[in-house]
């Protein structure tokens, strides 16, 4: 099953201010770029001067016939020749090397950029729909900067070159073939409208695909035991249809356009051997000059053509250009501000306390308040509206509620993976958008339902949350959370490999896992949202027992769904369509008989059915 991901607007013509934004991308490369430069201009010399050469030729063979020395004029040719093949090595040397640096390096900015977008800006954009930006968008942009925009640099030198010379030969005849000119500019420019249009189709339908690619893969094990597989067959065959469809018409707009370039090419040489021809019967011009014109004919529609195919490609690749600026383009919604930023400068030097975070405040984190927080994830539809809550070091806050209460926004708020669109959310009193968001969440600790193990081993998987720790503090990690001993247990121990996503471990020890890394992090403020959901009793009697030590002198939220899992909680918040319906102990809302105690009942009702008759009960 398909959805659309959203589309960025993009213009409806070949955006020249683009194309200058992209080629910024190559101007750090001087040292390639400048001799790129020289050497396009130098071909496009070189190529011109062939003609004249062979003019120089003609008319001292019909002056002198042939007792003249051919030698000269070899001479000649072969220095141009040789001259020319360097050219054409330093272009081609140059030229690969500039589209392999910004194809490095607009990938590199773009990752960078992904990984500094809020949360927000994924929610309308699948995996592969981003993937396909990172890898062809990218490539396709290098390639026409280094190799085609080179291109129209030899191009127009050649025109010109060509051009000029024409008209200091013979202007009557050199005006009569650039006449052509304005019928030429006048169809490129209706083709260039066409050709973008079904060139940005194709790039949307290789995004699609990309991402249907991705999500099938990831959810193979669901379509087998569903039996999806004709289905998504089906619906992966709708995509690649789209694209063929959007592909072919691409390929058949450059093919006319092509051809009808050259045709127009054809016309200017029959010009020139009609109006050529009778004057060098009247002796008016010479036999040398003819055959230079008829050369210069040829030679001149060829970057013309040239031109016409790089305007393709470049309408082609304008997709791709105004994906990857759009994305590179993308301001954070959630960034430090101008002032944070600056105390960051101010404080930033060795001898500033220990006891201070970057930005000058406090670095321990005492208090945590959401002060009249209203929240929407679309406008209109409010998620929480004027939430208050306080929580103070060493608290652990449960949240319980119906699924879509405002649970998991609260803790995503709390995280600053959003931030709220009404009120504030104020650490030590503070707003937290006033502090350093990358203090803020190197403070962070949380743990997830589907817990997410990196390729690698045990080690550099717990090693994740604070990469400078020792291998004892990774054991001693281990060890808090009760994860150690199973992992001794392991082929390698702590070297053993996860596999990837950690699809050799049981969900049981991935979040065991997850839970040592967390700790290992030393966060003051940690999160677990359905963390226990998932895995058996053992384990999470083993995760309750290791939970001590992650909550202890820390501002401690968990979302579990197993209403065992938070009795010691400080606090249990009943949360219902964004709002606090109870609030206190467990002992405390049990003597209330109210929300929470109907949820707790009827679940301990469920566990004890299970334990009796080892059959799940019936709701």
């Amino acid at each position: 099953m398909q959805t659309a991901p959203q589309e960025d607007v993009f213009s409806k013509r070949l955006d020249l201010r683009l194309w200058a934004q992209v080629f910024r991308h190559a101007l750090p490369y001087r040292r390639l770029l400048v001799p790129l430069v020289i050497a396009a201009v130098a071909i496009a010399i070189l190529e011109a001067s062939f003609a004249l050469v062979t003019r120089w030729a003609v008319d001292d063979v019909v002056a002198y016939g042939a007792e003249i020395s051919l030698l000269p004029y070899i001479l000649v040719y072969v220095s141009i020749v040789i001259v020319f093949a360097l050219g054409v090595f330093i272009f081609i040397m140059n030229a690969g090397g500039l589209s392999c640096h910004m194809s490095h390096d607009i990938r590199r900015d773009s990752f960078h950029r992904l990984q500094e977008l809020e949360f927000s800006y994924f929610d309308h954009r699948p995996l592969g729909w981003l993937i396909s930006r990172l890898t062809s968008d990218c490539d396709k942009l290098a390639r026409i900067i280094a190799w085609g925009t080179l291109d129209l640099v030899w191009a127009f030198c050649l025109i010109c070159v060509i051009a000029v010379v024409l008209i200091v030969l013979h202007p009557v005849l050199g005006l009569l073939v650039l006449s052509v000119l304005p019928p030429l500019i006048a169809i490129s420019a209706w083709f260039q409208k066409k050709l973008l249009l079904s060139a940005r189709e194709t790039r949307k339908y290789n995004s699609l695909i990309t991402a249907s690619f991705t999500e099938s893969l990831q959810g193979m094990r669901t379509s087998k035991t569903l039996v999806r597989e004709e289905e998504n067959l089906g619906e992966f065959q709708k995509l690649s249809t789209s694209m063929y469809q959007a592909s072919v018409l691409n390929a058949v707009q450059s093919a006319v356009f092509i051809p009808i370039v050259m045709t127009i090419g054809s016309v200017a040489v029959g010009i020139i051997i009609w109006y050529g021809g009778g004057a060098v019967i009247q002796e008016r011009l010479t036999l040398g000059t003819l055959v230079a014109f008829i050369f210069y004919a040829g030679q001149f529609f060829n970057p013309i053509n040239q031109v016409a195919q790089v305007l393709v490609q470049m309408q082609g690749a304008q997709a791709a250009g105004e994906r990857v600026l759009s994305l590179l383009a993308t301001e954070p919604k959630i960034r430090d501000a101008p002032a944070v930023l600056e105390r960051l400068r101010q404080h930033d030097h060795p001898g500033r306390s220990p006891h201070l975070a970057p930005d000058g405040y406090p670095a321990e984190i005492q208090t945590l308040e959401f002060r009249h927080v209203d929240f929407f994830y679309e406008p209109g539809e409010p998620i929480l509206q004027d939430f208050n809550l306080t929580v103070r070091s060493g608290e652990t806050i449960a949240l319980v509620g119906a699924s879509g209460g405002g649970k998991s926004t609260i803790v995503n708020l709390a995280a600053r993976f959003y931030e709220p669109t009404g009120g504030a959310i104020l650490v030590n009193g503070l707003d937290y958008r006033e502090r350093s968001l990358a203090w803020y969440h190197a403070n962070l600790g949380i743990v997830l339902q589907g817990p997410h193990l990196f390729g690698g081993t045990v080690r550099e998987n717990i090693r994740y949350g604070r990469l400078e720790a020792t291998d004892a503090e990774v054991e001693e990690a281990a060890r808090l959370v009760n994860a150690d001993t199973f992992i001794r247990a392991l082929e390698n121990g702590y070297d053993t490999d996860v596999g990837e996503g950690g699809n050799r471990l049981s969900t049981g020890q991935k979040q065991l896992i997850s839970f040592a890394r967390a700790l290992l992090a030393q966060p003051r403020i940690f999160i677990m949202d359905e963390a226990t959901s998932s895995i058996d009793t053992e384990t999470e009697r083993l995760i309750q027992e290791g939970l001590k030590a992650i909550f202890r002198g820390r501002i401690s939220f968990v979302i579990a769904h197993r209403l065992s899992t938070i009795r010691s909680a400080n606090r249990i918040l009943v949360i219902e369509k964004g709002k606090i319906l109870e609030s206190g102990t467990h002992a405390e809302l049990l003597a209330l008989k109210g929300h929470y105690h109907a949820l707790y009942t009827r679940q301990f009702s469920t566990q004890a059915d299970e334990e009796l008759f080892g059959v799940p009960a019936l709701s």
